[in-house]
């Protein structure tokens, strides 16, 4: 029998006016709880518009942009493209050097979510890639009043083909008030579920939780399956976020995330000597 994950915090987030076309910015993962996040580095909800994100390099991690509402861009050096859409999200591998540029149409305004998903040392420098994450393409979990969206990983008997470097479960909860789901996840995930509307009960103890809230998952047995319970009190809608703990050092300095100060530098000057270009 899997083992009932219980909540070990919880955390409201909060937000700050951004200057120019980036109108709000709230930290859900705030940077530097490298141990306690392993293996994620960061999770920001933006509200933003055209010029906000232009071309800037990456190097030695992934990130996962979330759509919430509006159209959004993306265009990278390595020949990665497409247009996100609410519900759509997208994977986008730096490894060993990307430069990308995220950008909504004029006057047009994105709400979302970018998860930094750590690389190991021995992805560090993989070849960078881009997948879309289509919403109408993504399998479906569906229960009573329940609508689970598998952008990676599974859910029940639901298992999505994302190709991750980092074994990563990432899932939309869309549920009725009233309605019950299990989510199962290897004993090993670190993870978290952030409440984007409504409200629910999670967990093991039944914790409580609502809009704009960060339930950070307790840890269990390394060895055995485990499981999250989760109710929703109105309707409700949610990501969970579990991954594989890496367990390495973590050096990040802006756009770049390696293991030691010297790969820091290494990078920069890489990035100077343009050689994040195509091949």
């Amino acid at each position: 029998m899997a083992n009932q994950r219980g909540i070990e915090r919880v955390w409201t987030v909060e937000y700050q006016e951004g200057s120019g076309p980036h109108k709000q910015v709230g930290q859900v993962l705030p940077p530097g709880n490298w141990e306690q996040f392993d293996p994620f580095l960061l999770m920001a909800e933006d509200w933003f518009q055209q010029g906000t994100f232009p071309d800037h390099p990456h190097r030695g991690m992934e990130t996962i942009t979330y759509v919430i509402e509006g159209k959004l861009k993306h265009e990278d050096n390595h020949g990665g493209s497409g247009v996100l859409e609410p519900g759509d999200a997208q994977l986008m591998t730096a490894g060993s050097g990307i430069v990308h540029s995220e950008d909504p149409p004029p006057g047009e305004t994105v709400h979302s979510l970018q998860l930094w998903l750590n690389l190991p040392s021995s992805k560090k420098s993989a070849t960078p890639r881009y997948q879309d994450l289509k919403a109408e393409t993504v399998p479906v979990r569906r229960e009573d009043g329940a609508k689970v969206r598998v952008y990676s990983g599974s859910s029940g008997d639901v298992q999505a083909d994302t190709d991750n470097h980092v074994p990563l479960t990432y899932v939309e909860l869309n549920m009725e008030a009233g309605a019950k789901i299990t989510q199962e996840l290897p004993g090993s995930f670190n993870g978290f579920i952030y409440i984007i509307e409504g409200s629910g009960t999670f967990g093991s103890e039944g914790t409580e939780g609502k809009k704009n809230q960060v339930l950070w998952l307790g840890r269990t047995s390394q060895d055995s399956d485990s499981e999250v319970a989760i109710q929703a009190n109105e309707k409700l809608r949610a990501i969970l976020v579990a991954g594989e703990p890496i367990g390495e050092p973590v050096v990040a300095r802006g756009p770049f995330v390696m293991n030691t100060e010297e790969e820091i530098f290494q990078a920069y000057r890489d990035y100077q000597a343009g050689k994040f270009n195509r091949s």
